[in-house]
């Protein structure tokens, strides 16, 4: 089939994470390496945008190697703003994503997306990771809460998945379709959007959660857009695709952020890509990881339930703030 560079538009298959997520602009090293993994027998995969089957297979090599045993590392990095009635988009703090990411493929041709992702913040000004945080939309000293999502999995197949549940909260299932992504062809680079939108229970219920709920029920979109040689993509010798991209969320505020239920929310802004190893993280987020987080140097190599979101974890591995004192 020809590929087309244009789809009607189509409800675009999760990226992963919250953050499953992941990283920052390709390095050097990694557009080395594509430009030197040879194919040998010069034989390339058609670009096939409207076949089912060759958005199975591209994708499950875009999120990790399909090589049996392999698995590959995410990075991502950015900015997380404030948005507010009245005034101008405020940046707050910076944020650092790590993850071990595998996929395993099944004996009815689809792949088990295995992820668990870290996401840290850290100061705009020193760039150093943060363990407390003086928020400047109320003039509060807070907690930094990490995220740490073990797991988030899902399964690419030839069909569209059903949207998270996280643990049963979000109930949205939309009728099965294949799996038909959003594909570009730019010149000789291959774009890639996978957007969500989601809207339901939240977990932090407001009752309970004065100090941290957004209020009942969560608004969360993930916009990725990746970009990737044509060279890659057809490749067959390629079990993993290198590629950049940018990445966009919003979401409630934080909740170790204390915004007692004001209006407004967050906006992340970043850059991702995929690591070799994880020394080709930068020292500071290694570091963190290998002395707080030493299990996310590798990806998980099995199935397990549930995946939840941030917000979800945060419920679980929390406790409700007392009420802010007055004096």
């Amino acid at each position: 089939m020809k590929p087309t560079s244009r789809l009607s538009r189509r409800r675009a298959l999760q990226g992963g994470a919250a953050l499953g997520l992941a990283a920052a602009a390709t390095t050097a090293a990694d557009v080395a390496q594509a430009a030197t993994t040879q194919n040998a027998g010069g034989k390339k995969i058609p670009l096939a945008f409207d076949d089912p089957v060759w958005n199975r297979e591209t994708r499950a090599r875009l999120e990790a190697d399909i090589a049996p045993g392999k698995f590959v590392h995410g990075y991502a990095t950015g900015v997380v703003h404030a948005v507010r009635d009245g005034g101008p988009v405020q940046p707050l703090f910076g944020f650092e994503v790590f993850s071990g990411l595998r996929v395993i493929k099944q004996p009815d041709g689809s792949y088990q997306r295995l992820c668990r992702e870290l996401v840290f913040y850290k100061d705009l000004k020193s760039g150093e990771i943060m363990d407390q945080w003086d928020n400047v939309l109320t003039g509060e000293r807070v907690k930094v809460v990490d995220v740490a999502n073990d797991p988030f999995n899902y399964v690419i197949s030839e069909y569209f998945p059903d949207p998270p549940n996280y643990g049963g909260l979000n109930t949205d299932k939309p009728p099965k379709r294949p799996l038909l992504l959003k594909w570009d062809l730019l010149g000789d680079v291959v774009s890639h959007d996978s957007d969500i939108h989601l809207y339901y229970r939240n977990a932090l219920d407001p009752a309970k959660w004065p100090r941290e709920s957004s209020g009942p029920m969560n608004r969360v979109s993930e916009l990725f857009r990746y970009f990737m040689r044509r060279e890659d993509v057809e490749n067959p010798e390629m079990t993993h695709i290198p590629h950049s991209g940018v990445w966009a969320r919003i979401t409630p505020w934080l909740p170790w952020m204390l915004m007692d239920g004001a209006p407004g929310h967050i906006y992340y802004m970043g850059k991702f890509s995929t690591l070799k190893t994880p020394d080709m993280a930068p020292p500071n987020v290694l570091k963190r990881v290998q002395e707080r987080w030493p299990l996310y140097l590798t990806a998980p190599d099995k199935w397990v339930d549930p995946s939840l979101s941030s917000l979800e974890n945060y419920a679980r591995t929390q406790k409700p703030q007392p009420p802010k004192s007055k004096t």
